[in-house]
C-alpha cells in the first residue's frame, strides 16, 4: 500500500486478533465504518469515511495511540495500564464488552490468603508493569515505619512470561501469578483461585490526548459507537391502552424522557411508544398486560443517538 493513501485520514487502531477482535468488527459494522481488508495487510482504508483502520496487537495499541502514531484505538483498560499510557491517552468511553479482572492467583492449597501475604515472594505474569506497581504499593504500606533492613527484605520478585502464565506455580516458577480472569475456567483447571483483584478491565475507545479536539471525525466516531452500544441495551415497546390507564402505564414505562403518545380512532384508547431496557422486557410486558394494555409489541433497535 502506498503510504500517501493515509494522508488526511484518521488512523484508527483495532485489535488484529484475540478476545476483542470479533466484537470490535461487529461494532465497526454497526457504526457503518465500511472497509475491505486485503489478505495479509494490516491497514484497511474506509470506503465511506476519511479513515484508515490499522490492525495491531491489542497490547501495542495504547502505546501507538499515546505516542501519536495513530489517532484513536480500541483496546482493553488493562493494556492501557500496562503501557503506562494513562497520562497520554484519553478514554473516550467504556464499550461494555471484553470484561475481565486482572487477579492475583495462587494454588488452592496455598497458605497465602491475600495479596499482601506474597510480599517478598515470587510472582510471574505477562502484566509486569501493572504487577510491579501493585506490589510496590503493598510493600510501601507494609514497610511504613520499619527500618531499612526490614524494608530490603520485602522486595517481591516479579518475573515476566509471555504465555501460559497459569502454569507458573505448577512448574515451580512462582508462588503466585497475576493474570486475566474472564470466566475462571482456566484458573480452576490449573488448580488456582483468586485472592485479590489488581484491576477490572473491559474494552475501551481511546484517543491521543493532544488530538481529541483536532479532528471532528473523532467525535463522530465516538457518537456512532455510543449509538451502537445504546441500541444493544434498549428495545422499542409499542402498546395500546385506555387513556384513563395512562398514568399507571407511565409508571411502568416512563421512557428516557417521556413516552410518545398518539390517539387512536377508537375513542378513549391511545398508542404508546417507548424505549425500555432489553433485560426488562418480560417483566414490563407482564405489568402492562396486568393493567389492561393490549397489542404489546417489542422491536429491535439497530442504532440510535441518545443524549
Amino acid at each position: 500500500m502506498d503510504l500517501e493513501q493515509l494522508s488526511g485520514r484518521l488512523l484508527f487502531a483495532v485489535p488484529k486478533k484475540g478476545r476483542l477482535h470479533e466484537a470490535v468488527l461487529k461494532l465497526l459494522s454497526g457504526a457503518d465504518i465500511q472497509f475491505m481488508r486485503k489478505m495479509r495487510l494490516d491497514i484497511a482504508l474506509s470506503s465511506n469515511l476519511p479513515l484508515a483502520l490499522i490492525f495491531l496487537p491489542a497490547a501495542d495499541i495504547a502505546q501507538f495511540v499515546g505516542e501519536g502514531n495513530v489517532d484513536i484505538g480500541i483496546t482493553g483498560k488493562d493494556m492501557v495500564a500496562e503501557a503506562n499510557a494513562e497520562s497520554v491517552v484519553e478514554i473516550l468511553m467504556d464499550l461494555g464488552f471484553g470484561k475481565c479482572d486482572l487477579c492475583v492467583q495462587v494454588p488452592v492449597e496455598s497458605p497465602y490468603k491475600e495479596p499482601k501475604d506474597l510480599i517478598g515472594k515470587r510472582v510471574v505474569t505477562s502484566f509486569e508493569v501493572v504487577s510491579k506497581n501493585f506490589f510496590a504499593e503493598l510493600e510501601r504500606a507494609a514497610t511504613n515505619g520499619t527500618n531499612g533492613t526490614q524494608q530490603a527484605q520485602l522486595q517481591t520478585s516479579i518475573r515476566y512470561i509471555s504465555g501460559s502464565v497459569e502454569t507458573g506455580c505448577a512448574l515451580g516458577l512462582a508462588d503466585a501469578i497475576v493474570d486475566l480472569v474472564e470466566s475462571g475456567d482456566t484458573m480452576r483447571a490449573a488448580g488456582l483461585h483468586s485472592i485479590g483483584v489488581v484491576l477490572k478491565s473491559e474494552a475501551v475507545l481511546i484517543c491521543n490526548r493532544k488530538k481529541h479536539n483536532t479532528n471532528p471525525l473523532i467525535e463522530t466516531i465516538r457518537r456512532r459507537i455510543q449509538g451502537v452500544i445504546a441500541a444493544q441495551k434498549y428495545v422499542l415497546c409499542n402498546y395500546n391502552i385506555t387513556r384513563e390507564k395512562l398514568p399507571a402505564a407511565r409508571q411502568i414505562t416512563p421512557g428516557r424522557k417521556a413516552p410518545t403518545i398518539s390517539p387512536l380512532e377508537d375513542e378513549g384508547w391511545i398508542a404508546v411508544q417507548v424505549m425500555i431496557l432489553k433485560n426488562t422486557v418480560a417483566d414490563i410486558m407482564d405489568k402492562l398486560e396486568a393493567i389492561g394494555a393490549r397489542d404489546i409489541m417489542i422491536f429491535s433497535i439497530n442504532n440510535c443517538r441518545l443524549d
